[in-house]
Order: structure tokens, then C-alpha cells, then sequence
């Protein structure tokens, strides 16, 4: 070597730097490409992506071929940068080579390459493997020795050298993935998709109508009034019980109406021809759980009942369907008529009003790991009935009880002072 034209020596210099910046880039392209992504070009044929994938289904054989090479590459380099160096400059050549390769090496086979790859991966790591794939198979010996080296000290260490290799995205990390998409996912659809992985979380006590605001029809009551409730009926199916919903009869599908009416109005023998059987569900179950349940059993109403089978509230498949799309239907339970603005700001919210309603409706973040109701988040939070007007501060929200309805909390007023 010390024989060998300058000029020579300065050529295979250059190259070696290049070479370098060759593996430098190819680790962090291949390092840094989108998993999910590379499975979509495998499907559609993608050459680059074949290749690409071949090499990392192995990464700690991938890596261990580029640090072999990359080191090979700067140590050749180091000793020619050290022999030109001596030639110019004698021995101060030495301490000169030392800083003038290491800033060369770093700005241009390190920062400025591993720079673009990761900006581009697609695009430095497709061509590169064209490269790789081959020198892979000609390295092989000396890489699975290197590696079983290193995997025997990283078990040695108490460390799998191949744990996490098959893990699958969390569904909490493909909830991030959907909110940071971006432009890539309108927001409408994004925020059915965060609903659609909320069905897990989320029971079918959660969003079912309570008892107390079932809207049914008591066989108890006379003709007259059963056919007025009939009449300002907006749901297409409704439950049939005597004197109390826990003595529930069937339920009646609209559909039917003209065949339970005669000339002399409701024929009851007919409406209990008419019922069909009441399917019931326990408290405890997940939406996604009961929507595959309303599927299976062809069913599209569920009455709720706890472990006693008392009564609890009513579900019906819209109302899966609407914690998905948001509101679709109207009826008189409308949550814009139980959040009324004001303005000062504060919001007269029904006490009877879902926690996870006006957290939907107001972005706002109430404790939804207790009670179901806006009232029943008061009334836990005193451990009992109020006998007055109350005003109470709860994670960052000041509540008061404005008006009562016998035993119940009728009407609430919410501020928000987390955002003052």
C-alpha cells in the first residue's frame, strides 16, 4: 500500500466512503419502512417489497450484514486515510487523518445518508436490496457466526433475541394510528373508527335507555290512553307490560297495528296474539359482543336485567349502531333537549342524561368508571340524597342540582373550569 499511487489511494478512499454511506443508509431505509405498507405492495406484486421483505423477516441477520460491512468498510478506509496522511504530512498525518476522516465519515456516510433514508425509506431500500439479497447469500457463513455470538449473550443476559419478532399493533396503538392519520382518513370516517374499537370498552348498560324512560305500553292503563301512546309512538317496536316493567308481556312490532285495531278500536286479545317473545340480555355484556348477538339471533330490541332479573333499561340495535355513525334517528329523547347551552357558558343537563352522552356531546371528560347518569355521579359523590340545592366540584367540573322531580335529580347545571 505504501507503494501505491496517491492518486489511487485517494480513489479507493472515496469509494470506501461511499460504500459506507451505502450501509449506513440501507440499515436505517430498511430499518424505518412501513410494515403495514410492505404488506400491501406484496400483495399487488411489488418487486422491491419481495426483496425487502425477504431480508426482514430476519432483522438481526439484516443488521448484522450491514455493521459487518459497514465496519469492514470504515476500517479499510481509516488505515488508507492514515497512509495518505503519513505521506503528506509525516507523522502529524496521524492525528490530522483521526479528524479530518472521522468528520467526513460522519457528515457523509452517517448524518447526511441515514438523513435521506429515513425521509425516503421506500426509495433507498427497494433499490438497495437488489444489492443485499445477494451479498446476504455470500456473507451468510460469517453473519449467522457474528449473530449466534451475540444471540447467546443476549440469552446469557436473561434477553430473547427474538421476542417481540411477531408482535400485532395494540388496539390502543391503532387508535393513535387512525387520529394521527391525518388527511389520509376524512374525519367522519376516522371517528367511526375510533367508535367501531370503543365497542370493547363500552357495556350495554352503558348506552341502553333506562327503565324509568322506557317508552311502552301498560296494560293496565284503559283503551283510550294505550291508543294515544300508540298514536304518538315514533319507535317501530314497543315493550308490553302490566302495571310494572318487571312484569313485561312481549313486545309489539308497529307493523302489526292495523291487526289489533277494530271498528271499536284496540282489540287486546289480538295485540297479545301480536307480542313476541321479549329477548333478554344481562348488564355486563360488550356492545361489540351483543351487536354479533343481535346478528346471530335475528333480534333488534333486548331488554336489560340485572343478576335478580329485574328490569334495567332496553337496547335496541340502532343504538349500537348510533354509538358507531353517531345519531342517525330522532325521538323524544334527543340529547340536544337534555344539554341546553347558556350564556355564561354553563350547560342545564337532564339528571337522568348519560355520562358518556355529554362527554360525546361536549368533549368533555366526566368519569365514566361509576354510575351511568349525571345523577348518579352526584348522588355517589355525596353518599346521599340531597335535601337542597347542592354544588359540588368533580375532576375539574362544578355541578348544581337546580331542580328535583320527587326522589330524582331533575335538573343539573354543569361548568366546565378545566377550560377558564
Amino acid at each position: 500500500m505504501n507503494e501505491a499511487p496517491l492518486g489511487l489511494l485517494l480513489t479507493i478512499l472515496f469509494g470506501l466512503i461511499l460504500v459506507s454511506g451505502f450501509f449506513s443508509s440501507s440499515e436505517t431505509g430498511m430499518m424505518s419502512l412501513n410494515r403495514y405498507r410492505l404488506k400491501h405492495l406484496l400483495k399487488t406484486g411489488h418487486s422491491g417489497a419481495e426483496r425487502a421483505e425477504k431480508l426482514l423477516k430476519r432483522p438481526d441477520r439484516l443488521i448484522g450484514l450491514i455493521l459487518i460491512g459497514n465496519n469492514l468498510v470504515n476500517i479499510l478506509a481509516s488505515a488508507i486515510a492514515t497512509v495518505v496522511a503519513i505521506r503528506l504530512w509525516g507523522d502529524a498525518g496521524i492525528a490530522i487523518a483521526t479528524v479530518a476522516l472521522t468528520i467526513i465519515i460522519l457528515i457523509f456516510a452517517e448524518i447526511t445518508p441515514k438523513t435521506i433514508a429515513a425521509l425516503h425509506p421506500e426509495k433507498v431500500a427497494f433499490p438497495f436490496s437488489v444489492v443485499l439479497l445477494p451479498l446476504m447469500t455470500i456473507m451468510y457463513p460469517a453473519v449467522v457466526f457474528i449473530n449466534g455470538i451475540t444471540n447467546a449473550l443476549l440469552r446469557l443476559a436473561g434477553f430473547n433475541p427474538h421476542a417481540g419478532a411477531d408482535e400485532h399493533v395494540s388496539a390502543e396503538e391503532l387508535r393513535t394510528i387512525v387520529t394521527e392519520s391525518g388527511q389520509l382518513i376524512p374525519k367522519r370516517h376516522r371517528g367511526m373508527l375510533l367508535n367501531i374499537l370503543d365497542l370493547e370498552e363500552v357495556s350495554v348498560d352503558d348506552v341502553m335507555i333506562g327503565r324509568n324512560d322506557i317508552y311502552g305500553l301498560d296494560l293496565s292503563e284503559p283503551d283510550e290512553v294505550l291508543m294515544r301512546r300508540i298514536q304518538n309512538c315514533t319507535y317501530t317496536r314497543l315493550p308490553v307490560y302490566e302495571e310494572d316493567i318487571n312484569n313485561l308481556q312481549g313486545i309489539f312490532h308497529m307493523r302489526s297495528l292495523s291487526r289489533v285495531l277494530d271498528k271499536h278500536g284496540l282489540d287486546r286479545e289480538a295485540l297479545r296474539r301480536e307480542m313476541d317473545t321479549p329477548y333478554f340480555i344481562p348488564e355486563s355484556i360488550r356492545l361489540h359482543t351483543q351487536l354479533m348477538h343481535f346478528q346471530r339471533k335475528k333480534q333488534r330490541l333486548a331488554i336489560i336485567v340485572d343478576e335478580y332479573g329485574e328490569v334495567l333499561g332496553l337496547l335496541a340495535l340502532e343504538d349500537i349502531l348510533e354509538e358507531i355513525v353517531g345519531e342517525f334517528t330522532s325521538n323524544m329523547d334527543a340529547p340536544d333537549d337534555d344539554i341546553v347551552p347558556h350564556s355564561d357558558g354553563s350547560y342545564h343537563v337532564t339528571g337522568s342524561t348519560g355520562i358518556r352522552d355529554v362527554n360525546k356531546a361536549l368533549d368533555w371528560e366526566l368519569p365514566t368508571d361509576g354510575p351511568k347518569s349525571i345523577s348518579g355521579l352526584i348522588l355517589e359523590h355525596l353518599e346521599s340524597f340531597p335535601d337542597g340545592a347542592v354544588c359540588i366540584d368533580i375532576n375539574g367540573y362544578h355541578l348544581e342540582t337546580i331542580s328535583f322531580a320527587g326522589n330524582a335529580i331533575k335538573t343539573v347545571r354543569i361548568n366546565n373550569t378545566t377550560s377558564k
